[in-house]
C-alpha cells in the first residue's frame, strides 16, 4: 500500500513540475510553486523530494521515458524513413509548443546531474535513433547513398538545441515550435533523393489537407 502511495504521489508530483517547468522555465519554479500548485504542504513535497533539484531530475527522467516509448512505436508503425520523420514532426510540435524557451539554459546552469541526463539521452539513445533512420532510408533508397551517417546524425543532433540559442533566435521574436519544424524540414529535404522527394510533398500535402 505504501509503495502504491509513494508511486502515486511522486507521479503527480512530478507531472505537476514538469507542467510548471514548461510553462515558467525551471528556475522561477520553487518549490513552494510547487508544493502550492499541488494544494501540497511543503512538509509533504519534502517527504518525496530532498530538494528541486532532485525533482527536476526525476521529472526529467520520467519525461524522457515517456519520450523514449513514443520514438520506439513510430519506428514500429512507420512504412517508411520518411514517415518515420513525419511523426518525429508532429510529436516535435506537440512538445515545443508547450516548453519554455529558458529550459535548456536552465537545466545546463542549475542542475548539473539533470543536464547529464539530457546530455546521456541525446547522444545515446537520440543518436542511435537518428542513425538508424538515416541507414534506413538509404536502404529505401529515400536518403542519399553518400550520405555520412556519422557526421549527418551530430549534425540532426545539433539542430535540437539551435532554436534554444537566445542570441539565433531570440524568443520574443521566434516561436520555438515553429523553428524546430523548419529545421526539421529543412534537414529532411537536404537528405532527402528524387525518390524521397517526391514521397515528401505527397505526405505534406495529404497533412495540409488533414
Amino acid at each position: 500500500m505504501e509503495t502504491a502511495e509513494k508511486t502515486d504521489t511522486k507521479a503527480r508530483i512530478m507531472q505537476a513540475a514538469f507542467g510548471l517547468f514548461c510553462q515558467r522555465g525551471i528556475k522561477s519554479v520553487s518549490m513552494d510553486d510547487i508544493a502550492q500548485h499541488l494544494a501540497m504542504s511543503k512538509k509533504t513535497l519534502y517527504k518525496w523530494f530532498a530538494n528541486k533539484d532532485q525533482v527536476v531530475y526525476e521529472a526529467m527522467e520520467n519525461y524522457l521515458g515517456s519520450i523514449q516509448q513514443d520514438c520506439e512505436v513510430f519506428v514500429e508503425k512507420s512504412g517508411n524513413a520518411i514517415e518515420e520523420i513525419f511523426q518525429v514532426m508532429a510529436l516535435t510540435k506537440q512538445v515545443f509548443s508547450r516548453i519554455h524557451p529558458s529550459i535548456f539554459h536552465d537545466l545546463q546552469k542549475y542542475h548539473s546531474t539533470s543536464w547529464e541526463l539530457w546530455q546521456q539521452h541525446k547522444n545515446s539513445f537520440m543518436l542511435g535513433k537518428v542513425k538508424a533512420n538515416l541507414r534506413r532510408g538509404m536502404a529505401e533508397g529515400l536518403f542519399r547513398k553518400e550520405l555520412d551517417v556519422s557526421v549527418i546524425a551530430q549534425v540532426r543532433l545539433s539542430l535540437i538545441e539551435l532554436p534554444f540559442n537566445k542570441s539565433v533566435f531570440p524568443p520574443h521574436e521566434y516561436d520555438i515550435s515553429r523553428v524546430q519544424l523548419a529545421v526539421l524540414e529543412h534537414y529532411m529535404l537536404g537528405i532527402a533523393t528524387l525518390k524521397g522527394h517526391k514521397l515528401i510533398n505527397e505526405l505534406q500535402h495529404i497533412k495540409e489537407e488533414e
